[in-house]
């Protein structure tokens, strides 16, 4: 009897950094290029999420964010939901020297998370202005807070892990996502997942959208300690395919959102282009003068008390939100003005709104970061400075 070979199932799959986008003979003027993006009933002036992250959302950048079209994801599970003067432990975290992030991050997320901070938080964001509120559960706690996010006005529930399955073998029983989607008044996004069938079955239980990325993000240590994940673009392919097959079998349109990886404006375009409704980005915003990181960002299981699979990074500061999302930039590597990359990357390939851009030809391009740049790599100036 003959076995299939391990090695016959290996396939080839492609990050942001191996591939590039190829123009056509169509160009449009980027001042006509449409970048708003729309969830169910919602419109979007822009296809970028804040990453529910402690060092991306506060209940203040998140107000500060959606006057610039930045759907901003408060982490519940976060500082925000366990501490009042959550700015103070913030301030420590960001003090604290390389040896000793972990167990402080350890520490303070070991206090227990409080119902009543819930709310207040949610009045808060709407109360500073917050158009649509958008929060984040891991799917063990999403029973126990459900009701109150609902009760306070949310607008979307991010159900987000490391991986996330519809089929979960435990001790206990696991979160049933069809039963919470109709449920629930409230949009639900769920991931994070990586391959076509788990998108697929993700969709079948009627959430909205659905986030695609294992590993990628820019302080995430998962692939290291796991070894885990599927480079973006091609994650990314895969699950738009399932996108646009569950689409043309019962009419939904289910989003997919690109979340992790993405460094600079380029990135944003590239996961556009490989099918991508949106983004969900984290150590770009957490650069902002006013992020709540404080020039620093850290992954979202950095605290484990476990198995920290996260660390904290030194990103900076680099302007504001105003400069990071719509310019003016005063920087040349990507860091500023991210929709007007994207427009002007959209009118050089021809697509006239997102949906345009997921059909431009995108080609497998290892050298595209490296090619002739050998000067801005000496030097550390522009694609030489990421």
């Amino acid at each position: 009897m003959s076995h299939k070979k391990r090695n016959d199932s290996l396939r080839r799959t492609y990050g942001f950094d191996e591939i590039s986008l190829s123009p056509s003979g169509k160009t449009i003027d980027p001042l006509l290029c449409d970048t708003k993006v729309k969830f169910g009933e919602y419109n979007l002036e822009t296809p970028i999420i804040a990453s529910a992250m402690d060092s991306v959302v506060s209940p203040q950048s998140s107000a500060e964010m959606s006057k610039q079209g930045v759907l901003a994801v408060l982490n519940l599970q976060g500082l925000w939901a366990r501490y009042k003067d959550a700015e103070a432990r913030l301030e420590e975290i960001a003090n604290a020297p390389n040896e000793k992030f972990v167990s402080l991050m350890q520490k303070f997320y070991s206090e227990e998370v409080k119902i009543e901070l819930i709310g207040s938080r949610l009045e808060q964001m709407r109360e500073l202005g917050c158009k649509t509120i958008a929060v984040s559960s891991v799917p063990q706690e999403v029973k126990n807070i459900e009701p109150i996010i609902a009760e306070s006005g949310a607008d979307f529930l991010f159900v987000q892990s490391t991986v996330t399955s519809t089929q979960h073998i435990g001790k206990e029983e696991g979160l049933n996502l069809a039963k919470l989607c109709e449920s629930t008044k409230l949009k639900v996004i769920a991931g994070n997942c990586s391959s076509y069938k788990v998108a697929l079955d993700l969709m079948e239980t009627g959430v909205s959208a659905i986030l695609v990325g294992i590993g990628p993000g820019a302080a995430c240590t998962s692939r290291g300690v796991l070894g885990v994940g599927v480079p973006m673009a091609t994650a990314i392919m895969d699950c738009a395919d399932a996108r646009n097959d569950f689409r043309e079998k019962t009419g939904k349109e289910v989003s997919i959102i690109a979340d992790g990886g993405i460094v600079v404006s380029g990135d944003i375009c590239k996961a556009i282009a490989c099918g991508a409704d949106a983004v969900m980005i984290g150590s770009p915003l957490a650069r902002a003068d006013e992020s709540p990181g404080k020039g620093f960002h850290w992954g979202m299981a950095t605290p484990s008390p476990v198995l920290p699979r996260g660390t904290r990074i030194k990103v900076g500061t680099f302007g504001s939100y105003q400069q990071i999302i719509h310019g003016p930039a005063t920087m040349d590597n990507g860091f500023h003005n991210m929709i007007g990359a994207l427009k002007t990357s959209m009118g050089t390939l021809g697509a006239m709104n997102l949906k345009e851009m997921q059909n431009v030809d995108v080609i497998v391009a290892p050298s595209i970061l490296t090619e002739g740049k050998v000067y801005q790599q000496a030097q550390k100036l522009g694609m030489g400075a990421r």
